[in-house]
């Protein structure tokens, strides 16, 4: 492929395994990492692709800017920020990398659901105040549970490795993908076997019309039993009031939260806010689950791959 100098604009951080791959294939990379959108329709008028994450929207605008684009590349998942709709008619490829942080995703909710059922975020709040519970910290375990894993994605197949080693039961629901899932894990055909048997439910989902409150009012009425919620996927396929309304009525037993439906905090009701972060039964973090170093070496990795693939 003789590119000679072509431009692609890096709009997110990336590893230089990625620049450095693009500039020996031949590309020349704008990197800005910190864009923004009006930005952006400068940069990208001459540009044949594009690297981003989610601070830009590449909607039907941004794209016609760019005449010349060929291919978007997403570090990790989440292609609701681009209009891939209209990329298509366009002929322009896009991509995304969740085999590159798929791995880090995993760790991180397994990581949040030992941290809240075996009460370590609270008890350590409780030690740095002074204060020592041993009795009203009695955590559970894992062994023995059901754990209910909609999307059968990269991420969610990642989730449900880690959970090998605990002996638990897996059941996993994916309406578009169950090919291929492994042999420890159970694939449900439905909703209704997770409904009727989890005591863990870990969403794995991209944010599309479908998945937008996916877990709602509804869903927790059709748990037959107190449940523990994980999102790690995107905010807005969780119902933030439904799951207040939920642990408040003790139908969810607790959540571990990555993705929020305002990000950061700040943009959201301050009530809200507050009770999310100040609930003993409810582990948060600031979208990090699929932030690891690791995880952006590998993304740009498999980016690169791809781009090195195109016809």
């Amino acid at each position: 492929m003789n590119m000679h100098s072509k431009k692609v604009l890096i709009a997110a951080p990336v590893d230089a395994v990625l620049t450095e791959g693009l500039a020996a294939f031949g590309y020349e990379c704008i990197v800005h990492e910190n864009i923004s959108q009006a930005i952006a329709y400068e940069l990208i008028k001459d540009c044949v692709g594009v690297v981003t994450s989610t601070r830009l929207q590449l909607d039907k605008d941004l794209i016609d800017t760019a005449r010349e684009l060929k291919w978007i590349g997403r570090m990790g998942s989440g292609m609701e920020v681009i209009d891939l709709e209209y990329a298509a008619i366009k002929g322009i490829t896009c991509f995304g990398s969740p085999e590159g942080n798929c791995n880090a995703v995993g760790e991180h909710a397994l990581g949040m659901l030992l941290a809240l059922i075996r009460r370590i975020v609270w008890s350590g709040r409780e030690m740095e105040q002074g204060v020592w519970r041993r009795e009203e910290n009695r955590g559970i375990e894992l062994e023995g549970r059901t754990v209910g894993i909609i999307g059968c994605g990269h991420t969610g197949r990642a989730f449900a490795k880690k959970l090998q080693g605990f002996d638990t039961r897996i059941l996993a629901y994916d309406k578009y993908n169950c090919e291929g899932i492994p042999a420890h894990i159970v694939a449900c055909k439905s909703l209704e076997q997770i409904f009727e048997e989890a005591d863990i439910v870990s969403f794995h989902v991209p944010l599309q019309a479908d998945t937008k409150h996916y877990f709602n009012e509804q869903f927790i009425a059709q748990m037959r039993k107190p449940f523990i919620l994980i999102n790690t996927s995107r905010g807005t396929v969780v119902d933030t009031t439904a799951l207040l309304h939920g642990l408040s009525a003790g139908k969810v037993a607790g959540a571990c939260l990555d993705v929020f439906e305002q990000e950061p905090l700040s943009g959201m009701d301050v009530v809200i806010a507050a009770q999310l972060t100040s609930l003993p039964n409810v582990v948060v973090t600031p979208h990090i689950a699929g932030y690891t170093f690791e995880a952006l070496y590998k993304m740009s990795r498999v980016l690169l791959e791809k781009i090195k693939a195109l016809p």
